[in-house]
Formats: structure tokens, C-alpha cells, sequence
């Protein structure tokens, strides 16, 4: 299993996945509620500008319309006269906006505008270009209508919405960043309880040592014992030193160095090793090996085969078979046990994690399996059905000799 190192907090592959998960639907849920907010903004400052832009536009429109009427008034005082009245509408705009003038019959007498298709609404919008609409009922110098476009709304809108994304954005990252110091800053406390629990194992294993040896020791001297009895304090004796050797493998961590094996031979020597504890369920193992070489730690395929072989005794049911096939780098331990349920396939390899608490063990042994495959690049698969047994398949890399 890979680690990661960082600002004293070492997180496991799995605490990795957790983070993540965590990140995700935080980071979800920041991302609904900003969309929520932006959203809601940007409608606030969209209604307050068009709202903006009605009173100003209605403001110019009725300012235009009393210069019209104060102009109609000094032509009846000075009816003789003459009088440019386009020239006139052509410099009496003095805002912004786009103008146009029009009869009582709604026909242009002078327009900046080319289309207008609504004369009975004081304000409209139409293709995001705002109107407003001035009537003179007494339709002083013949103009009825005062019209006023826009064409900065849109563009203003366009502005407001990437000011809003550009600050959603940010907030988001910010929130992102604050998001996973926090997650690790809530696994810190976990991460710790495991790292004083690996420690205690440790100091315990190393106090196993002795004893076990001892037994081992003992049982290959004694004499005038019955076999049956033999057997079993044997087996019960190797399957300490397996536990034994699978704890020290991970809590040391040490670095071996790696050497060209045959795995077929250690295969057959770790089933030997462990031939008591086969008999002693009355399992029968059947062999289908190829002569193959790969280039890894001996401690480390010790391991590996030990681990995989007492995984496939401790859920065997007595009398049950354990086949052990090893054919074009693919090594396969297939048993006939009770199997794994498909919803805690993925479980089954974290540390301390057991699948069945009537059949023992630490919970460690498939985890070793898993970081040693990370470790050499060996494709790990797992095929099994709950009641119908299961199969480990390891794929090995190519050894180039």
C-alpha cells in the first residue's frame, strides 16, 4: 500500500480515497451553493440595472420631448421664420442613447433607430436592447413619438458575468484549498491512533519472537508423542510464525534487495512449510506450475505465497480444494470457501479490515498482498462469489533475463 508524506501526516492509500470522496461532495456542494448565489447576484444587479436604465432612458425621453414642445411654441411666435426641423432633431439629442421621431401615424420623420415595433408600451426589451417610448398627445411639431435605444445593456451584461464567474472561481479554489486542509486536518487524529496501534503490534511481535521459536524448537525434538497431537501443536506453531512474519513484514518496511527466483519452487516450499495446517482441515491442494523465474525479494514472495495460500485455508470449509496454478506469469490461488460478498471486494484489502470474524486473523494479510503488487508491478485480480469460493489472480511482469 502507498503512502503519502506530508506535514508530518502519512495518509494510506484508502485515507487518500476517503479525502477525496470527502473533497468531492464538499467540493459539490460548494460549487451548488456558489452557482445558487452567483445566479441569485447576477439577477439582483440585472433587475437593478434594467431598472437603472428604464428611469434614466424615461428621464432623457420626457427631457427630449419638452424641448420638442418649448421649440413648437417659439416657431408660433415666429411663424414667419424659416425652420430646418430635421437639422433640429438631428442636434437635439444630447444623451447617449439612440433617438427617433415619429408621427401619428407611427412614419419616421427623423430616427437613429431601424426597427421599432412596439409604440404602445412606455418600456420594453427586445433582443437585449431596451426601448422606451415617449407619447405627445398634442404632437407638437408633428411628432407623436419620442423613441429611445440603448446598446450597452448587453454588453454590460456580458461584463457583470464574467466579473461573477471570475469571482465564483476563486471563492471556489479558496474553498477547495480550506476543504482539504480541513479533511486533514480530521484524519490527523485517526492517523495517529493507526500509527500507535502499528507500534503496539510492533513491540508485541518482537516479544512473539521468542516463544514462537522456542515451539518450533521444541516441537522438532520431542519424541514419543501421538502423531495426530504432533501435527496439530505443529500446525498451530507455523501458522504463529506465518502471523508472525506477516506483522514484522508490515510494520518494518525495511528494503530488500531484489534476486532472480523460481517461483515455482518457493510455491511448493511454502506449501510444504505449511502441509500441518492443510491437513489439519483435510483440504486438498492441487498443483499446476510452470518453471518460470521472477525478479523480487525473497522475503517479499514469501509473503506473497504465504499470505495467499493461509487466506485460502482460513476460508476453506474442511474438506474443501485449494488449487495453485501458475502458467505464463499468471499465478492464480483459487479455493472453494465461502467467498466474498461483491459489496466488500474492494474492502477486504485494506489494513485491519476482516470479512469474517469467525475465522480469525489480523485483517493484514491481503493488504501485504496488495502493497507488495503496487510495489512490483504485479497486476492484482480478485474473482469471487459469496458460497462458491474464490480465485486470486496475479499477473507478473516479464522478466528480462
Amino acid at each position: 500500500m502507498t503512502t503519502l508524506k506530508e506535514k508530518g501526516i502519512v495518509l494510506t492509500s484508502y485515507e487518500r480515497k476517503s479525502l477525496l470522496r470527502f473533497l468531492a461532495l464538499y467540493l459539490a456542494s460548494v460549487c451548488i451553493l456558489l452557482s445558487i448565489i452567483g445566479y441569485l447576484f447576477f439577477e439582483n444587479n440585472r433587475v437593478a440595472m434594467k431598472s437603472a436604465m428604464k428611469f434614466e432612458m424615461m428621464y432623457q425621453s420626457r427631457m427630449i420631448s419638452s424641448q420638442i414642445a418649448m421649440r413648437a411654441m417659439k416657431n408660433e411666435q415666429q411663424s414667419l421664420r424659416p425652420f430646418d426641423k430635421i437639422k433640429f432633431l438631428r442636434e437635439l439629442k444630447h444623451c447617449r442613447f439612440e433617438a427617433g421621431y415619429y408621427s401619428k401615424n407611427k412614419t419616421p420623420i427623423y430616427t437613429e433607430i431601424k426597427n421599432v415595433n412596439q409604440f404602445d408600451t412606455g418600456f420594453f426589451e427586445e433582443d437585449m436592447k431596451c426601448y422606451t417610448v415617449a407619447e405627445d398627445e398634442d404632437e407638437h411639431l408633428g411628432i407623436r413619438y419620442v423613441v429611445l435605444k440603448e446598446n450597452d445593456l448587453a454588453q454590460s451584461l456580458d461584463k457583470l458575468r464574467v466579473k461573477i464567474l471570475g469571482y465564483l472561481i476563486l471563492s471556489f479554489i479558496l474553498m477547495g484549498i480550506v476543504g482539504y486542509f480541513l479533511g486533514r486536518l480530521f484524519l490527523k487524529p485517526v492517523r495517529e491512533q493507526i500509527e500507535s496501534l502499528d507500534k503496539f503490534i510492533s513491540d508485541t511481535t518482537h516479544e512473539l519472537n521468542t516463544p514462537i521459536s522456542a515451539i518450533l524448537m521444541t516441537i522438532q525434538s520431542l519424541k514419543e508423542v501421538e502423531p495426530k497431537k504432533m501435527k496439530r501443536l505443529e500446525a498451530s506453531a507455523k501458522r504463529l510464525s506465518i502471523m508472525y512474519g506477516s506483522l514484522t513484514y508490515r510494520l518494518e518496511g525495511g528494503v530488500e534487495p531484489s534476486e532472480y527466483l523460481s517461483l515455482n519452487d518457493i510455491i511448493k516450499e511454502r506449501v510444504g512449510f505449511i502441509k500441518e495446517l492443510i491437513d489439519s482441515k483435510r483440504l486438498k491442494i492441487v498443483l499446476d506450475l510452470e518453471s518460470k523465474t521472477v525478479y523480487m525479494p525473497q522475503g517479499s514472495v514469501y509473503r506473497l505465497i504465504d499470505n495467499l495460500i493461509s487466506n485460502a485455508i482460513k476460508y476453506s470449509d474442511i474438506g474443501g480444494t485449494i488449487t495453485i496454478t501458475f502458467k505464463n506469469n499468471v499465478l492464480e490461488v483459487k479455493d472453494t470457501g465461502i467467498g466474498i460478498d461483491a459489496k466488500i471486494q474492494e474492502d477486504i484489502f485494506r489494513r485491519y479490515y476482516r470479512a469474517n470474524d469467525e475465522r480469525g486473523g489480523f485483517g493484514i494479510g491481503l493488504n501485504i498482498v496488495l502493497s507488495i503488487c503496487k510495489k512490483y508491478k504485479i497486476k492484482l485480480g480478485l474473482d469471487s462469489k459469496k458460497g462458491e469460493g474464490s480465485t486470486f489472480k496475479l499477473t507478473f511482469p516479464k522478466v528480462k533475463l
